[in-house]
Formats: structure tokens, C-alpha cells, sequence
């Protein structure tokens, strides 16, 4: 016997892709193997759905299956009495599935999984391919199912496949009117009032670093789906667990949901004489009153909530450390180098035997004992601790013995270390409860920057799927190599600002290029690495592109260096960032995806819309950040901090930006210009005295305002012609910022800025042919005398296309029409006839052929020409004729 099954709770997706899979396996049984969701159970009440015949699970013999076939689920333990049926031996199991792979996952003899939005769509696909056709009730019930999990392919997971489908069970003659009756079912009055008082009773409970919302409500007479609130208040407060008590006459209903395996309600709720699976369960309790309940819940919690943080997650590493015969000036270089405050102090096998400070190794320095070793004046009176020391433990450690450091020991190895600013930083995370009142004695510190320290369920609302599904596989291979993988930089930054970024960098600690060598060899993607760097990138079949780099720290040598590059841990790498807002990163392995990593207080400067940088001597170190500073603050339309700018302003003034090479500075100066609006920044540039560095004579003057803005326009006008022409918009603004410069200045300042030789013809040469053409059609507007097409496509065509654009900002309405025409229509042109054509008509090869064609692109641009045998006509009168008549010349 065929049986057509699918996940315990089922919704429509489960029952269009059952019916779906019934085209595929007529014979087979189509059987649900639990209970189904409210909207299902009203949708069997309503319809006609009896007319397919679904089996009821007692009807079947289990021992009958010979065939199995799962839809819309793989997992054993959600197909209720099938998982044993799908393990037994000589049942063949076939697959039909849309999720992303998960552990426990069952595993067919035929599968066929696919990244869409619905399993629905993935039997369209195998119908277009197999050319089968449901009818038009079977194409109705498939519609459900996909609009449902689809969000009415409204959802970021939603691909083209969804669509396409869509418009496959439309032709087929689905119902729409029927889908949107049966998918917006209201809730009931008693449902909306239970609903407010869950509202308003809600509380956030933090256990093992766990925030838990709780919620209570009563009612004096029954109602039903407490499942259907209970999902409503998680979707509306973005909730990662949940668990509503409600009361109803003498009993207690228990309803819990969670998104995190830490939080496992299906535990919890057995305590209470209830039970369910780890991220659904419910329960009924009626000895008890609902206080004696609520009373009890927080020590159940206590107990069966894991920790979340350990040392081991907490920790920094890898560890700088000193050894114990080094000297006091060897620790005090590495303490100013790394930037920390306390080292551990190893002996020759590699055990800590002591910590020496700054504090310390500063006194012994001033008293001249330099020389001396490390060994002889560190504090041996410390505690370590291992990787599965809970944060309470820590916190006694740090706080109680007051020890500054803590290192983090395994088997004898020093593996991390633990600061007084990691415990604080961790505690004062949890005195964050957005969701609702903070608790007694708390303060709430609300806002959008600080709501959840866990991204996972906003990644998958923010991101399209096949990028999610890429980066837990990359993910899922740090694992496997033992690694951390992080996805940091402006795609982090701009992923809490609900900006679309898809660039994807990532760090990972360990070895970056092995890791990267591990993707290209299962992806098949092309691969380029920097050795020196610890950095590659990937680039696969799609053109989709990752930058992958091992952990590192930077210091520099001297003021505006290039850095020296060290391997570090994670915060490390963050730290060497230029500004706090971009130091955010999210861990992307499988035990902690989605885990937001904020060290330096970025979530902070995002809610205060502030460019901030990480210490004092950022600008000195690298004055190119004075430029980053400026472009993010406008691309964000945030502001530097106070003191931010306070130390971009001395750095200015202390003039560290001349020590900076040119090509970086151009770098900086091309990064700026390609901002779709580049003059909030140029502007903040003269602000800050910056353009003195890109040349002495560049100022703002009054007509710089209107030349960008007009610059703007022509460059915007240019990208709707669709040309496909080579154009960067960056040039025609740094033309126009430039414009003031003579050709000797101009040529000063790209000698100065390095500027790449692909560029020097159009900044240098071009601009002055340009401007003899600009004087030429400046006389022609003053005289009122049109150019024919054939000048000025003579005048035009030498220049490249951001020359012409420039040529258009710079002149009046006249010109600006003159050169938009020869742009969208002229360089366009050309004459049909060819070398070869002019060969067969008896002409010669030679000077006369560019003649002859000069000839007739003139006839084409001045409108004299229309055809080929225009042109053939033209030729045979003006160049046969002459070639056969003696003493005939060409005119």
C-alpha cells in the first residue's frame, strides 16, 4: 500500500501538496498523521474536501506500507506514528520538500527538494516538466497552500518559482475568490479579548541568559485555539519563546512556542503534567490556581532552560599572552600594541602561572626596571576557569574576588581569556527587555537597536532565501572544521537598519583561506587568496561574490602606515574597524546563528544615528577614516559624535593627512563620488578643510552647488537611456568638483593622487579638447547658429561619454540639447554600405574608402540619406561617375 502523509499540525501547503502528490501516485492513501490547524479544520467543515477521500489514521494498517511519501516535511518525529513506518526496513520512502536542511532529517529512496517558497510550487515545477494539468477544484487547493506559506508571495522567502507557479494554477482555473475566503479568518470576539489581556499582562523573564516572555490571562467560559494566540502574540512582539496561561473555569490551559533548542517547552510543560515537542507544547493543569501556576513557573524554567552563556562563548580568544622570561619593556610594547590592560603570563610548557597589568608593568618602568623579567613581578594569586563555567560562577569571580582577568583553561591549555568588560557588557544585555515592562527594579532600555541580541527570525524576514541558505552553509562548514564563521561588516550595519546590503564578508577564526579552499571545493566556485593577508575571495557560478578573512588585528608602526597584520580573535578583528557602527557581526554557526556579537556598542550608535570612532588615536593611525567618517555619515544621515569630530578636526589640523599616499586618498575621494548624491558630502569635505588635500585650489565657490545638482540631473538623464554604453558617474562628479582648476592644477593633483593611467587621458587630454569644444559651441549659441548633426558629431565624437555628460553640465540649454542629441540619437548612426560593398562596385581600396564613408555618414546625420540605396545612388553619382571621367575630381 501507497500512503501520501505529512507533518502533525498540518496547514494548506500540506494539503495542496497532498493532493498535488496524488496526481503522481494515484493509487496511493492520502492520510494525516495528527491534527491540523484551525484554518485547515474550518476549511473541511466548509468544502467539499471529502470528495478526495482521506483516509483516517486508524484506518490504516501500518504494516500494509509498502510506500511511503512525505510532503512538506523529512523530519521522523513530526509525522506522528509514520516515523516508525519511514524507519522501517524495505519501506520506500519518497521526499517532497521545501525547507532547508535540518539534522534528524529523514532521508528517501527519491527525493526531490527544492529552495521555494511552498511545497506546492515544487509539484508545479514537476507537473510543467511531466506536462500534467490538475483540474480546476485540485489547482484551488494547491493556490491555498501556496499563498498561505508564501504570505500571498509577499514573503522575502518567495522566489521566482513561486510566481511562475502562481500563474501555472491560474491557468489551470484556480479560484482566487475561494483562496482569500478560507485565508482571512477572523478571530473570534472571546479570542480578541483573551488576545488584549495577553497584551497587556506580558512579561520578560531572562533565565540563563534566555529572554522568556510570560503571559496570563482569564476567561469564564471556554475558548478555543489558545495555539492561534499564542502564535499571534509571538509574530507580534517578534517573541523567541513564549508561554501564555490561561485560566477557563477550574483549569489552567498551558500553551509554549519557542525558536531556540535552549528553550525546550515540550519539557517545561511535562512539569506541569503537559507535554509536546521542544518548539511546541501544551498542557492543562487543574489542581492548581493560576497564581500557584505563575508562582511555579520561573524555578521549572530555572531548571530546564540550558545556559546560554558560558565561558567558553563569552571568552576572547585567541589569547596574547607573555612569557615569563621576557622582560617588563617586551610586556609593556605588547600591552600598548594590542591595546590591553592585563596579560596572562606563561611558562615554558605553556601554563599560566600569573597575570601582569599595565598598572604594574607602568610603576616598574618608572622605577628603571625595564630589563627585568615578566616572572618576577606578576600576581601568581589568580583563579581559571574552563569553557563550561556558567556566567554566575564568572560573575562571583570577577565582581566578588575581584579578579581583573580571568583566564579560560582546557586541559592544561590557556584557550581564552575573560574581562571585566565582557561580564558587564553581558549583564547590562540582559537588563534589555523591549517586549514589554522591565522587571522590578530594572531599567528598560528600549528601541529598535537594542531588542534582541538574537537575529536568526529577522534574517529570515530581511534576507531572500537562497542568501540564508548560503550562509548556514557556510556556517555548517566552520563547524566542520572547527572554526567560528561571522558574517560583520556594512551588510550587518545595514541589516539592522532595514537596508538592503547583500555583500557578503565574513571572518572566521582559524584559518580563513583553508576555510575558504573548503567552500570552492564543494560549491565549485572560483577562488583568489592573499596569503599575506589571510584573505580570499569567493565568486560562484551565479556571479555572486564572498569575501572571506581570517581573524586579524592591525597595528601601526607609525601615523598613517600601512598596518601590520597579526592573527587574532574575533573582537580583536572588530576592533581595528574604523568606526563602531561597523564592529557588529553575527555568528553564523549552526549552534549560535543569528547570535549578534556588539562589543564596542554599535547597536548604541545605530539608535543614535552617530559615526563614532573605537579610540583616540583612530585618525592618527589611519587619516584615510577622516574620508569614511564623512561618506557614512551622509550615505546614513547620521553625525559624527562630539568628540568624534573633535579628533578628525586635530588630526586636520596636525596635518596627518599629507602623510597619507595619494592612490589611498583617491580611493577614498572615488568611494565619496560614487554616492548617488555626492554633495552632502563634498560640502562636509570644505567643512572640514579636506579638499586642501585632494588639491590646495579646490574650494566650494557659489556656482559649485549648481553645477553638481545639474551634474546630478544629466548623469540621472543618462542612466534612463539604457545605452549600455561604459559611463562612471563617479568621473563626471569629479569632473564637475574640479572644474575650477586649470590644466596645470589638474594635471598637479593627479600626479599627486597617483591616478591610474586608464584615467588620465579623460581627466587630463580630454578635458582640454573639451573645453575648446565648449568655447566652439558657446560661440554658435551667441551667433543663434545651429550645428549640423555631421558637426557635431565630429566636434563629439572623440570625447567618452562622462566628457560629454560634463559638457552638458557645464552648458546652457542650448548645449545641453545639442550634446543629449548627439548621446541618445547620433553616435548611434551609421551607413549601411561597407568596405566590401565598395570593393564590388569597382572602387579600389584606399584613402578614398574613409572618404567615401565620411561621405555618407554625413548624408545619414544630416537626413539626406534614408536607405542603402541612398547611399549606393550618392556613390555611383559622386565617386563612379568622377573615377570614369577624365580629369574628374572628387569634391
Amino acid at each position: 500500500m501507497d500512503v501520501i502523509t505529512t507533518h502533525i499540525n498540518a496547514d494548506f501547503d500540506c494539503l495542496g501538496a497532498m493532493v498535488a502528490a496524488r496526481k503522481l501516485y494515484p493509487d496511493a492513501e492520502m492520510v494525516f498523521p495528527g491534527s491540523q490547524e484551525r484554518n485547515l479544520r474550518e476549511f473541511f467543515l466548509r468544502s467539499t474536501i471529502y470528495a478526495y477521500d482521506f483516509k483516517r489514521l486508524r484506518d490504516i494498517d501500518m504494516e500494509q506500507v509498502e510506500r511511503l511519501i512525505l510532503v512538506d516535511v523529512r523530519q521522523s518525529d513530526r509525522i506522528g506514528p509514520f516515523g516508525e513506518v519511514a524507519r522501517r526496513p524495505g519501506v520506500e520512502v519518497h521526499i517532497y520538500d521545501h525547507h532547508p536542511t535540518g539534522p534528524g532529517d529523514l532521508h528517501g529512496t527519491y527525493e526531490v527538494i527544492r529552495p521555494v517558497g511552498s511545497t506546492v510550487t515544487l509539484f508545479c515545477q514537476l507537473f510543467a516538466e511531466q506536462q500534467i494539468r490538475p483540474d480546476a477544484d485540485e489547482a484551488t487547493l494547491m493556490m491555498l497552500g501556496l499563498y498561505e506559506d508564501t504570505g500571498s508571495l509577499q514573503f522575502s522567502s518567495t522566489t521566482r518559482a513561486d510566481f511562475e507557479a502562481a500563474a501555472f494554477l491560474l491557468d489551470c482555473g484556480a479560484a482566487l475568490s475561494a483562496v482569500a475566503d478560507f485565508l482571512t479568518q477572523e478571530l473570534t470576539a472571546d479570542q480578541v479579548g483573551l488576545l488584549h489581556q495577553l497584551l497587556q499582562n506580558r512579561q520578560i523573564l531572562t533565565v540563563n541568559g534566555h529572554e522568556i516572555c510570560i503571559s496570563q490571562a482569564t476567561s469564564e467560559q471556554y475558548v478555543g485555539d489558545l495555539a492561534v494566540l499564542a502564535h499571534k502574540l509571538k509574530d507580534m512582539e517578534n517573541l523567541d519563546a513564549l508561554i501564555i496561561a490561561v485560566r477557563m473555569a477550574d483549569r489552567i490551559f498551558l500553551v509554549g512556542r519557542s525558536r531556540i533548542p535552549e528553550v525546550h517547552v515540550g519539557a517545561i510543560l511535562e512539569e506541569f503534567g503537559g507535554g509536546g515537542h521542544p518548539f511546541a507544547a501544551s498542557g492543562t493543569v487543574r489542581d492548581q490556581t493560576l497564581v500557584q501556576v505563575l508562582d511555579r513557573l520561573p524555578q521549572v524554567l530555572q531548571r530546564q532552560v540550558r545556559p546560554r552563556w558560558l565561558a567558553g562563548q563569552l571568552m576572547s580568544s585567541p589569547v596574547k599572552s607573555v612569557a615569563a622570561g621576557e622582560t617588563i619593556g617586551t610586556a609593556r610594547e605588547l600591552l600598548n600594541r594590542y591595546n590591553v590592560n592585563v596579560l596572562p603570563v606563561l611558562d615554558d610548557t605553556g601554563q599560566v602561572v600569573g597575570l601582569i597589568s599595565r598598572q604594574t608593568v607602568d610603576k616598574a618602568a618608572h622605577h628603571g626596571l625595564q630589563a627585568h623579567s615578566v616572572g618576577s613581578y606578576m600576581d601568581g594569586s589568580f583563579t581559571t576557569v574552563s569553557p563550561e563555567t556558567p556566567l554566575h560562577q564568572l560573575q562571583e569571580l570577577i565582581v566578588a574576588d575581584n579578579q581583573r582577568l580571568v583566564p579560560v583553561v582546557e586541559e592544561g591549555r590557556l584557550v581564552g581569556v575573560l574581562t571585566r568588560t565582557d561580564l558587564l557588557r553581558q549583564l547590562l544585555s540582559f537588563e534589555q527587555h523591549p517586549h514589554g515592562q522591565a522587571l522590578p527594579g530594572q531599567r528598560r532600555m528600549g528601541g529598535p537597536w537594542l531588542k534582541k541580541k538574537q537575529l536568526g527570525r529577522f534574517m529570515r524576514e530581511r534576507l531572500p532565501r537562497d542568501l540564508q541558505q548560503r550562509l548556514r552553509s557556510f556556517g555548517r562548514v566552520g563547524e566542520e572544521l572547527g572554526a567560528q564563521v561571522y558574517l560583520v561588516g556594512g551588510m550587518v550595519r545595514d541589516l539592522l537598519l532595514r537596508q538592503d546590503n547583500f555583500d557578503v564578508d565574513l571572518v572566521v577564526e582559524g584559518d580563513g583561506i583553508a576555510f575558504a579552499r573548503e567552500i570552492a571545493a564543494r560549491e565549485g566556485c572560483r577562488l583568489r587568496t592573499h596569503q599575506k593577508f589571510g584573505t580570499a575571495v569567493l565568486i560562484f557560478a551565479d556571479g555572486f561574490k564572498v569575501d572571506v578573512a581570517s581573524a586579524r588585528m592591525e597595528y601601526y608602526q607609525q601615523p598613517a602606515a600601512l598596518p601590520t597584520v597579526e592573527y587574532a580573535s574575533i573582537k580583536l578583528d572588530l576592533f581595528r574597524r574604523d568606526f563602531t557602527i561597523n564592529t557588529l557581526a553575527i555568528a553564523l554557526n549552526e549552534g549560535s546563528f543569528g547570535e549578534l556579537l556588539d562589543f564596542f556598542g554599535g547597536q548604541r550608535d545605530l539608535k543614535d544615528r552617530a559615526v563614532r570612532v573605537l579610540h583616540n588615536l583612530s585618525f592618527v593611525e589611519d587619516p584615510t577614516r577622516v574620508y569614511r567618517a564623512v561618506r557614512f555619515e551622509q550615505r546614513l544621515g547620521f553625525r559624527m559624535g562630539r568628540p568624534t569630530e573633535h579628533l578628525l578636526r586635530s588630526a586636520v589640523r596636525q596635518g596627518f593627512i599629507e602623510r597619507v599616499g595619494g592612490n589611498r586618498l583617491f580611493r577614498e575621494l572615488e568611494l565619496i563620488l560614487r554616492e548617488p548624491d555626492p554633495w552632502p558630502a563634498i560640502q562636509r569635505m570644505a567643512d572640514l578643510d579636506l579638499l586642501k588635500y585632494i588639491h590646495p585650489n579646490l574650494k566650494v565657490d557659489a556656482r559649485m552647488p549648481g553645477l553638481v545638482a545639474e551634474t546630478r540631473r544629466v548623469v540621472h538623464w543618462y542612466q534612463l537611456l539604457y545605452l549600455h554604453q561604459p559611463c562612471e558617474p563617479w568621473l563626471v562628479f569629479l569632473l564637475s568638483l574640479t572644474a575650477r582648476l586649470d590644466d596645470d592644477s589638474m594635471l598637479g593633483m593627479c600626479r599627486r593622487l597617483k591616478v591610474a593611467p586608464r584615467f588620465l587621458d579623460l581627466l587630463c587630454e580630454q578635458r582640454r579638447a573639451a573645453k575648446k569644444v565648449l568655447a566652439g559651441l558657446r560661440r554658435r549659441v551667441r551667433r543663434g547658429t545651429e550645428p549640423k548633426a555631421s558637426d557635431l558629431y565630429r566636434m563629439l565624437r572623440p570625447l567618452d561619454s562622462e566628457m560629454l555628460l560634463f559638457l552638458m553640465a557645464l552648458g546652457d540649454d542650448s548645449i545641453r540639447q545639442w550634446v543629449g542629441h548627439y548621446l541618445s540619437s547620433l553616435q548611434q548612426v551609421r551607413c549601411e554600405l561597407n568596405g566590401h560593398d565598395l570593393e564590388r562596385l569597382g572602387l579600389p581600396p584606399g584613402p578614398l574608402f574613409r572618404e567615401i564613408l565620411d561621405t555618407l555618414l554625413a548624408g545619414r546625420l544630416n537626413g539626406r540619406l534614408h536607405s542603402r540605396d541612398d547611399e549606393l545612388a550618392l556613390v555611383r553619382k559622386r565617386f563612379l561617375r568622377c573615377r570614369s571621367e577624365p580629369g574628374a575630381t572628387v569634391d
